[in-house]
């Protein structure tokens, strides 16, 4: 179902498509998740979650920051930029253009990139750099990047020209 808003939108989408992508028909589709807001929050929660899952692994894994954040964006590159399509993030790529109309994809979606953004802070705290900036600002700056990327990637750059982007961005982030 990600496959689908993301190449269509929230709004673009439609239930058959929705349903074929999950195996279901569409009353099973309804008894699942409800209305198709509902199913698009469960959506952008699940692929969120997995997100945040994949950050904490990378921040707490071996290396310096500089290492573990390179890890990081080279990581969502690899997804953004993944073929068939350029998918990019969903929070991104649609929730963005939803939440003026749609609060609660506004609210899941804002609670996601708070989410992120706690991922890189403890990252960031259990690092030995400098006092200031602080985790938490490095971690807006962090998640900036990663938000950039994101864009980048939905509008057609090449994978490698982002990776360059991003390293070029890691020690600003980290200095």
């Amino acid at each position: 179902m990600r496959g689908v808003f993301l190449g269509k939108g929230f709004s673009g989408a439609s239930l058959d498509e929705l349903a074929a992508a999950a195996g279901l028909n569409r009353p099973s589709l309804y008894a699942a998740f409800g209305d198709k807001e509902q199913l698009y929050i469960a959506t952008l929660r699940f692929y969120g979650e997995k997100s945040i899952e994949g950050l904490d692994g990378i921040l707490g894994g071996k290396g310096t920051i500089q290492q573990r954040l390179a890890r990081v964006y080279s990581a969502a590159i690899d997804l953004y930029t993944a073929p068939p399509h350029r998918p990019g993030c969903m929070i991104v790529g649609t929730a963005a253009v939803e939440s003026p109309s749609h609060p609660k994809i506004a609210a899941a979606a804002a609670g996601l990139l708070a989410d992120i953004e706690k991922s890189l802070e403890r990252g960031f705290a259990a690092s030995d750099l400098p006092a200031a900036p602080t985790p938490a600002a490095r971690a807006r700056m962090a998640g900036a990047i990663l938000y950039a990327i994101a864009i980048r990637a939905r509008l057609g750059a090449k994978a490698s020209d982002l990776k360059a982007f991003a390293s070029s961005m890691v020690p600003t982030i980290c200095g």
